[in-house]
């Protein structure tokens, strides 16, 4: 399942892809059109939802993604935002 989604201020661009079996994410990949700390969303929300089931991300929101990185800049809290956009998204097209 692949899902896209776009940040239309600064027109950075995420696609997020899961493989999930039996309500668990098994993989998940990404690709970023955007900047470095987009980059860093994507690659720390791959690596956290691998294995976790479903029903344990649907409350994952930007600020954890911030923390989970040691914090983000200022100007640079719109990538959390685009990365935990795109896994709500995801989870919405899941059966």
């Amino acid at each position: 399942m692949a899902v896209e989604t776009t940040n239309p201020a600064c027109g950075d661009l995420m696609k997020l892809w899961a493989v999930v079996k039996d309500g668990v994410i098994v993989d998940a990949s990404f690709k970023v059109a955007g900047c470095v700390p987009a980059v860093a969303c994507g690659s720390w929300l791959t690596e956290r939802i691998k294995g976790k089931p479903v029903t344990e991300l649907t409350g994952l929101m930007p600020d954890q993604i911030d923390a989970g990185l040691g914090g983000l800049p200022a100007a640079s809290k719109h990538a959390a935002v685009l990365a935990s956009d795109a896994l709500k998204q995801l989870l919405a097209r899941l059966p």
